[in-house]
Formats: structure tokens, sequence, C-alpha cells
């Protein structure tokens, strides 16, 4: 049975004047778009999410730490003249990386019982599909959730895009957030007017009447061209027919069914691992610092200056009673510990790894001669988080057979509505 909803060629064109377009539960006006852009712009949800993705590219908090000291007054006072090293040290991207490959590193393995089914599906999910969904999985562990879009290219091939989770404002019929109500994209593109670029904020707004074209302004939605597109066009008889699926066809894939990212559950811990190890080269390049000078009965000085000079210049200046001593000069050695820093790096690292549910290739317990016991004890926490992952991932994947099975209808390749395919994840130590 095929699933599509013949549509008249000409839209409804004053439902776009009226500020209005379709959805499921009917007409939804264009303010509320406008206000969940806003609201979505600001909210806590998709800054976790642009953090997971930079974090991931390497872009961490620590790069914009500024070097500080204690001033007159007791407050925070910037200083320019003290190494400020800024180490990032990317454990976090390490678990990802870790995470995707460990479920995803293999071809995923098909199998039915129906031969010319499993050799069309094969077809659809080969290698670039295989891309497609680790880079899907990659979006998932940073932003909780990954977007996939099912379509048809130019040459009439059922095809796939990735969206940027924090570009996505998905607008759910339930609570377990399985089905969609419409969904709305935002995303900003350099454009060329006047002999100079610009950023133009774009809003496309998928429903089940197919895609409408804005362009987003000073809080404010303009349709733009094409306006208005449906999700795919026949030629019978040279006649076009246009169409839309039964359902939106954007395709969610969790993380988790919390849809929590990994980055909530270790920033902390790659930010505490990025300062210690950035303290540590301070700390190695202030030679200054590790010989104190006392300069004595050269004019004392008060508190304030004290607390400055020892921060700066790694020198105090004292007055003896009378300056019955005369003056001089002494040093007080201060050594750093590294076992100290090591230790910290230590339990920062496998806190990191602990928290993320990942494991150590460099695990004491596969040491020598590591039985199947240490293996297993080694691998435990990232299999059931990736367990509870592919559970996630095995739902996408069904509703995604939806679209494949009515494209195969569409094609006269048959119908495989009541074919039964099992999609099997090859774990990578296996």
């Amino acid at each position: 049975m095929i699933y599509l909803v013949l549509i008249n060629n000409k839209r409804d064109c004053c439902k776009i004047c009226n500020n209005q377009f379709l959805r499921g539960g009917g007409w939804l006006d264009k303010r509320i778009v406008e206000l969940d852009i806003a609201r979505w712009r600001t909210s806590l949800k998709r800054k976790i999410m642009i953090d997971g993705e930079r974090y991931y590219r390497g872009d961490h908090d620590i790069l914009r730490r500024k070097r500080t000291v204690i001033g007159d007054n007791g407050d925070l006072k910037e200083v320019d003249n003290l190494p400020n090293n800024r180490i990032v040290d990317n454990q976090y991207k390490k678990m990802v990386n870790q995470k995707v490959d460990y479920l995803l590193a293999k071809p995923l393995t098909l199998e039915c019982d129906n031969k010319k089914y499993l050799s069309l599906l094969k077809t659809i999910f080969n290698k670039r599909f295989q891309r497609i969904l680790k880079n899907v999985a990659e979006d998932a562990l940073n932003c909780g959730l990954g977007f996939l879009f099912v379509y048809y290219d130019d040459l009439g091939e059922l095809n796939f895009k990735r969206f940027k989770p924090y570009e996505v404002i998905p607008h759910w019929l339930d609570d377990e957030h399985t089905k969609l109500d419409y969904l709305i994209r935002c995303f900003s593109v350099e454009v060329f007017e006047n002999n100079m670029y610009r950023s133009v904020d774009k809003v496309e707004v998928y429903s089940p009447d197919g895609i409408d074209y804005y362009e987003y302004t000073n809080g404010n939605l303009k349709p733009v061209e094409p306006y208005h597109n449906n999700y795919f066009t026949r030629v019978v008889d040279g006649v076009e027919n246009h169409y839309t699926w039964d359902k939106i066809p954007v395709i969610s894939f969790k993380y988790n069914h919390k849809e929590i990212p990994l980055i909530k559950m270790v920033k902390t811990l790659q930010d505490g691992l990025n300062l210690i190890e950035s303290n540590f080269q301070n700390q190695m390049e202030e030679d200054a610092r590790n010989t104190i000078l006392i300069l004595k009965n050269y004019d004392g000085e008060n508190l304030g200056e004290f607390r400055r000079n020892l921060a700066t210049y790694g020198a105090i200046k004292v007055r003896t009673e009378s300056g019955a001593d005369g003056g001089g000069v002494d040093a007080l050695q201060v050594e750093i510990n590294a076992d100290n820093y090591r230790t910290l790096l230590d339990v920062f690292k496998k806190a990191i790894i602990e928290n993320a549910m990942g494991y150590d290739a460099k695990d004491e317990r596969l040491s020598g001669t590591p039985n199947q016991m240490n293996i297993l004890s080694m691998y435990s926490d990232i299999e059931l988080d990736a367990n509870s992952m592919e559970t996630e991932f095995q739902a996408s994947l069904e509703e995604l057979l939806w679209f494949v099975n009515v494209h195969f209808g569409l094609k006269g390749l048959g119908n495989y509505d009541n074919s039964i395919v099992d999609i099997i994840f090859i774990r990578m130590c296996y």
C-alpha cells in the first residue's frame, strides 16, 4: 500500500497572505512560528547543543580565559604580563568518536528472507548512507539528537540530508517525541548584495502540506521564493502531479530517550582538565615564581602593593625594625610538585571516561595477557550505553524503512509492507 497525498497543483495562496500554514492539527498562525524562533535562539537547550558542537571542534571555554591577580582593593584585575596558557586536552572528542565508531564503524548488516527486497535495500543502505548515519550519530551525541531529511533529488532518486540539530525546532504530537506535528528549520546563509556579503536568516517550515519558505528579520517572517514546495512531483501521462508524504519526512535519531547530549555529562570535567594543564604550564613558565625575592630595608609596602607585586613580579619588600640588619636580598624557594598535577590529571581523565561511559584503551586490565573477563569488564560501560543508543536508532531506522518501502512502491519494484527485515549493528570490539 502506498501512503501518499495528491494535492492541487495550485496551492491556496491566500493562506500565505493570511499568515497561516497547514500542520497536522489544522492551520497554524505565522506569529506562533516567529515566537518559537525567538524563544529557541535564546534557550538553554540550544546553547547546550552548540556547546557540544564547539567542544567537539576544540573550541573550549579555556580559550577565552584571562589571567587575573588580586589588585590593591582586593578585586580581581586582568594582567597581560604573566603566562596565560590555554591548553585544550580534548578528551570529549575522543569519547564521541569512540562511541560512534564502537556502534557504527562497521557497516550495518541486513537480514531478510525476501532476497529481492534485501537486494533493493542494499542499494539504499550503501556506503554513502553509512557515512551519513555516522554523522547523524555524531550529532546525536553532541546535541542529544540528530535529524535526517528524506527527499527526492533532481534525478528522481531517494536521498537523505542531515540537518544540524541546533537549527531545528521540532514540534511533537506526543510526549515521547515520536510523531512530528510540524518542524521549523532556521539557518543563516551568506548572500552577495550591493558589492558586499551579508548574512540572511532563512526559515523553512516542514508540515504535512509541504515546505514553506521565509526570511527572518527583526523577529518577523517574510515569505520568499519559492514560497512553497511539495515534497515531490511525479509526471504521469505528461501531467505533473504534486505529492506529499503521509508523514513529515524528517526523522530524529536520539542518543537516549531523554535527548540528553554527552557534553552535559562531562563539560565541567573537561573544563577542569584543561584548567589543570594550563595552570601547570603557567607555573613552569613563571621562573620568578619558583624563587620569591625578599628585599630587606628597601621601603615597605601596603597590603595591596604586597599582593600585586608578589603575583606580578615575584618579589616583596620588607623593612626591619630600625633597619638594624641593613639592606639585602633573600630568596624564598617555592617548589612545584609535578606529582600533584599528574595525580589530578589521572583523576579527571578517569572521571571523564566513567561519566561518558566510555573505555580506556590503556586500561591496566589489558596489560600482559588479558582474559575474556577483563576485556568484557573494560567494555561494560560503553556496551550498556551503546545498547541504549542502538534501541533509539533501531526505532528511527524502522521509521525510515516506511519511506523506503513507499519509494519502492512508487518505482514499481513491489510492495514490501509485510516483509520483515533485521538491521544489525556490529560492535567494533567483537
